[in-house]
């Protein structure tokens, strides 16, 4: 757990601390959107105030390990490659956005299942060293962790991911406790066990706590669960597959009108982002880096999103939410791994002033 400021601790009914109007400050400071952009425009929810809650942001979903090995040149078939590098890593998706979270100095928690073996444990002491609260996980009796293969080719930091999931890892609706992911101002889910999550974000649109979701795919009844929440973080792929239309802007305002939520985002990778809120689009240009490794630079963009929405206690402009999330998912493609490169407030603010 963070540690409050000085000023928070002098002053507890203050819901914007110094150190947070400094983000805010620098995230209107770096406000230059590509194309179509408004301004100003907010959404309709926002976090619960920081008083009220053990914790910034509670996530339930995935968390993994990882077997990073850098090549160069494209995967082909019949073919050996000597690695450049093999190292261990920690990743999955709900886990990396949270360690994202509180590198950028947000009291986050997790909530999910750990294998009960070597990289279980792995997997559950870097979250702790993070400062990742665990203490709602659970591990699960001779079980695997989830494990990953990731193969980065070298030249330009694109990957190719071979994983495999123990399926009593799977968390049911039952195992979600309503206490623990209600104790956060912001709740996030991935899709990866839609009922569990879908019973979560009830929970937590019972309790007033807004939810974002990180969704890649198509999943059995995602309709049910991508009612239940209010910002849709999207891959790339995923509002064409889901509403069939090829093109994207079209397929994002439509999920936009099904689930009437607040923000549909579909990430771009070094494009940046394409979002509609309030019934209009709103683009955001990716920003560049020496690429390292592409992997969990969609968790880093959903972690820099929160981040950025916590620092203006909900009443940051869409736009500049987008811009500082795209900066943070743009510098975890610095280092190697889904967490490799995962940046400080500092490197944030810095990479936005260098391009404002």
């Amino acid at each position: 757990m963070i540690a409050e400021c000085d000023l928070c601790a002098q002053n507890p009914g203050t819901t914007l601390c110094k150190e947070k109007a400094n983000i805010k400050l620098a995230i209107v400071a770096g406000n230059q959107i590509s194309s179509g952009s408004i301004s100003l425009v907010k959404l309709s929810v926002r976090p619960l105030e920081s008083r009220r809650c053990q914790f910034d942001v509670v996530g339930l979903g995935l968390n993994s390990v990882d077997l990073v090995a850098e090549i160069t040149g494209p995967l082909n078939a019949n073919a050996k490659y000597p690695a450049r590098g093999m190292n261990r890593n920690a990743g999955g998706q709900t886990a990396t956005a949270l360690t994202a979270c509180a590198k950028l100095e947000w009291r986050a928690r997790y909530i999910g299942h750990f294998g009960d073996d070597e990289n279980g444990s792995f997997s559950e002491s870097t979250l702790i060293a993070a400062g990742v609260d665990v203490s709602a996980c659970r591990t699960v009796p001779d079980t695997t962790n989830q494990f990953a293969l990731i193969i980065v080719d070298q030249r330009n930091g694109d990957r190719t991911i071979v994983w495999q999931r123990d399926p009593a890892l799977k968390m049911r609706p039952e195992d979600v406790s309503p206490k623990s992911v209600t104790s956060g101002r912001v709740l996030l889910v991935d899709c990866a066990e839609t009922e569990a999550a879908t019973r979560a974000a009830r929970f937590a649109r019972k309790a007033g706590i807004p939810t974002v979701i990180d969704v890649e795919r198509m999943r059995p009844n995602i309709d049910s669960l991508l009612s239940e929440v209010d910002v849709i973080i999207a891959a790339q792929e995923f509002p064409s597959a889901y509403t069939g239309y090829p093109d994207l802007g079209r397929a994002v305002h439509q999920l936009y009108k099904r689930f009437k939520a607040s923000l549909v985002v579909a990430t771009l990778g070094d494009e940046g982002s394409l979002a509609v809120v309030e019934g209009r689009e709103v683009a955001t240009s990716g920003l560049r880096v020496k690429v390292v490794d592409t992997t969990g630079a969609g968790d880093a963009f959903r972690g820099g999103f929160i981040s950025a929405w916590l620092a203006t206690d909900g009443n940051g402009d869409v736009a500049e939410l987008l811009r500082y999330a795209n900066a943070v998912a743009a510098l975890n493609c610095r280092g190697l791994g889904a967490r490799g490169g995962l940046p400080t407030r500092s490197e944030v603010q810095k990479l936005l002033a260098a391009v404002s």
